[in-house]
């Protein structure tokens, strides 16, 4: 078995849900996805039940990009490497695209700018049925670190409003609180009604204060889900000394962010959790910074 090409990407989460006022935000997370292309099936058993990576392909076609060569579509298989957890809310199919891609553009000897990434990536998630927007804030989020506020409703190329460098990992620990997959979708018309509360997101976004940002959006989304566990849990972050917290993407995973240095009120929220919702899943991660990335290279 061949590895024909290689991508990677990483998981993300909400600041501002693009359903309600046209614009979205996401900040980057370390939660890496690898995405390799394949001359056979990979011995590991693929999950694409939504049909993203069947539909990737077939964008990638259909826009008229080469396939490897002496490959037709049928000849070509997917591998997949990721720690985002499915349906949560935490872009787990955006990242998958944009990973995806990747790997077809090394599999190819391909450039695509970063808008034609996105583009393709929407055009796959559409088609599989698995975003209501077509999660173009989503796969800018999932590209590289820091946070973008994106107009979904502009041509995609001149869609990033804001590009911030993020958050350092060494000031913030982010617990994600995971309470199973995500049952149902929700219709754009309830996060509409939530407006105010978006609003006041965006508000935070334009200050640059994205963790303000990260909890109005959590309010409006638990309103628009009608998420009453959601919000309970979220103010029970608040009451253990949470810096913000909300439920991410259209749920129904909680973000939670907590000062580095204060790994007491961690291990205060990790013991919350696990005595009232013993059911929940906890995953300790961090924030994705330019800053951090730059240095490193």
């Amino acid at each position: 078995m061949a590895v024909l090409g290689k991508g990677n990407a990483h998981g993300a989460c909400s600041l501002l849900h693009a359903a309600a006022l046209g614009y979205g935000a996401n900040i980057a997370l370390d939660l890496p996805v690898t995405v390799r292309l394949l001359d056979r099936p990979s011995k590991r058993d693929v999950k694409d039940d939504d049909g993203v990576l069947t539909s990737l392909l077939q964008a990638w076609v259909d826009t008229g990009r080469p396939l490897p060569d002496g490959f037709e579509v049928e000849d070509l298989h997917w591998g997949v490497s990721s720690k985002i957890p499915k349906k949560q809310g935490l872009k787990s199919s955006a990242a998958v695209c944009v990973a995806g891609l990747r790997a077809l553009c090394a599999a190819t000897d391909e450039m695509l700018e970063s808008h034609e990434l996105v583009e393709l990536s929407a055009q796959a998630q559409l088609a599989s049925g698995v975003s209501l927007t077509g999660s173009i804030d989503d796969a800018w989020a999932c590209m590289e670190p820091g946070w973008k506020l994106v107009d979904v409703q502009a041509p995609i190329a001149e869609g990033v409003l804001m590009d911030e460098p993020g958050l350092n990992s060494d000031d913030w620990t982010v617990l994600l609180v995971l309470r199973g997959p995500r049952e149902t979708m929700p219709s754009l018309e309830d996060f509409a009604s939530q407006v105010t509360a978006f609003q006041q997101a965006l508000n935070a976004l334009q200050e640059r204060k994205p963790l303000v940002a990260m909890t109005w959006n959590g309010r409006g989304t638990v309103a628009a889900l009608r998420d009453i566990e959601g919000r309970k849990m979220a103010n029970d972050s608040f009451m253990n000394s949470a810096r913000a917290a909300g439920v991410s993407g259209s749920g129904p995973a909680l973000v939670i962010v907590v000062p580095r240095q204060l790994g007491a009120i961690l291990e205060r929220l990790k013991s919350w959790y696990s005595a009232r919702f013993p059911e929940a899943e906890m995953i300790e991660t961090s924030f994705l910074s330019k800053e951090e990335q730059d240095a490193s290279e």
